[in-house]
């Protein structure tokens, strides 16, 4: 169902609208919780910390095709709050195209530069098998993300949250089965895991192309809209260009982070691994409630709704603060549980570093989550730059001052989980100054 988030009360539009998002996104956590949480419990720590750091290195690679969908999900919401159906559908179809080229040159050089990538990784020569293993096979799910993706931003960006998730959920059961079976069953390993992903990303990606064209056939091209449009191209290119780099260079800091962290050797990998798994379920809620309160910025930006818009951010941020603390408390006072869904209770080194972690991360929750709507804010009133410098400045200064406090002895590794809190806040900042400098001058006379 497509839902016009132009019209209706402003809590209640977002939060109807994001629920399905972040329902959505979770159990596409799911995908890699389910490999990390039956690799560690049947394969050991070694293999959990592989899996776990060839988690950091996909989610980098695929920011690359998610960042150019949702720059161009922008475009598309604009768009549909504009009432400019036509040129929508040709940015449609000039989009498809340029994403899907950039899906396929991104899967053949993976797998090509497969084993320099592992080397620049610093991977452990205890886990490097592992993780090849485990990379190899996962990396041929890289075009199924893209198709997935692509149509899930089409379908949120004109207000349609739910179908996503549908087919989502029945990837995520059909990726549990198939994980049993063959890590379990058929004792196929790493590689097993790896290949449950790989096709219940394709059966999900598959099936919403065909809810697309079935249920929602005016938002996709016909013959005619099938032509090169530069005008298309350039409006698409601010967007996902900008959306991709900052997408790109979030997920790059990450991975320069976990090969500091491989650096630590395997109990680290493995707790690190498992925390962020947790991490990844805190403040996913928020991260999707962010790409919502974008898509509704977007369609207001378009319809000229700047009255709503304000309304919108007011309500958006006090959601996100009550989420945020709530989610916080509870991390805070169930880290080791949490860690034992993944760590056997025996490894008590490797619990013991990520309840540490989670105490120093999970305490600043609110942090990541104002972020995120800041992202999302400038993304959809046409300021997609100043995300990537609010990347540049989170991710910046937690590669650079988790390089430099874990040198200290007296840190050690705590001064890998104290930098990211500490990048969150100093973008926080300098998002909200940019935020108020916009509005004095759109508050100027011309």
């Amino acid at each position: 169902m497509q839902r016009d988030l132009t019209r209706g009360g402003v809590t209640r539009t977002m939060l109807l609208f994001a629920l399905p998002m972040i329902a959505g996104n979770l159990l596409q956590q799911l995908y890699n919780i389910v490999d990390t949480l039956i690799v560690g419990q049947f394969l050991g720590s070694n293999a959990l910390a592989a899996v776990g750091s060839a988690y950091t290195l996909m989610t980098f690679l695929t920011s690359v095709l998610l960042g150019l969908c949702m720059g161009s999900g922008a475009v598309f919401s604009i768009l549909y709050g504009a009432q400019r159906r036509e040129h929508l559908r040709r940015c449609v179809f000039v989009a498809f195209v340029l994403i899907g080229a950039a899906a396929v040159v991104l899967n053949a050089l993976v797998l090509a530069f497969l084993d320099p990538i592992l080397w620049l990784m610093r991977v452990p020569q205890e886990t490097l098998p592992l993780m090849r293993e485990y990379l190899w096979a996962v990396f041929w799910g890289i075009c199924a993300t893209f198709v997935y993706n692509f149509f899930a931003c089409l379908l949120r960006a004109v207000g349609n949250s739910g179908a996503p998730l549908v087919f989502l959920a029945v990837s995520a059961v059909v990726n549990i089965v198939l994980d049993l079976w063959f890590v379990v069953g058929l004792q196929g390993g790493v590689a097993g895991a790896a290949w449950a992903t790989v096709i219940a990303q394709a059966l999900s990606g598959a099936g919403l192309a065909v809810y697309a064209a079935v249920r929602a056939r005016d938002l996709l091209p016909s013959r005619a809209d099938c032509r090169w449009d530069w005008k298309a191209v350039r409006e698409l290119g601010q967007y996902s260009a900008l959306t991709c780099l900052q997408q790109s260079v979030m997920n790059f800091g990450i991975l320069l982070v976990q090969g500091l962290v491989n650096s630590f050797g395997p109990a680290v990998m493995a707790a690190f691994a498992a925390a962020v798994k947790i991490d990844s379920f805190a403040y996913m809620p928020v991260q999707d409630f962010g790409n919502a309160f974008s898509t509704f910025v977007a369609q207001n930006h378009g319809a000229g709704r700047a009255d709503r818009i304000r309304r919108g951010i007011r309500s958006a941020v006090a959601c996100a603060v009550v989420f945020c603390a709530a989610v916080s408390a509870v991390v805070w006072v169930f880290a080791r549980p949490l860690l034992c869904i993944f760590i056997q209770p025996h490894e008590t080194e490797i619990l013991e570093i990520g309840i540490q972690y989670l105490h120093i991360e999970g305490a600043f929750y609110w942090g990541i989550g104002c972020l995120f709507l800041l992202y999302g804010l400038f993304r959809a009133v046409e300021k997609p730059g100043m995300s990537v410098v609010l990347t540049v400045i989170s991710l910046g200064s937690r590669v650079a001052l988790a390089y430099l406090l874990s040198a200290i002895p007296a840190i050690g590794v705590a001064g890998i989980w104290w930098s990211v809190p500490i990048g969150w806040m100093l973008a926080d900042i300098t998002g909200l100054a940019a935020y108020r400098r916009f509005q004095k001058k759109a508050a100027k006379p011309a």
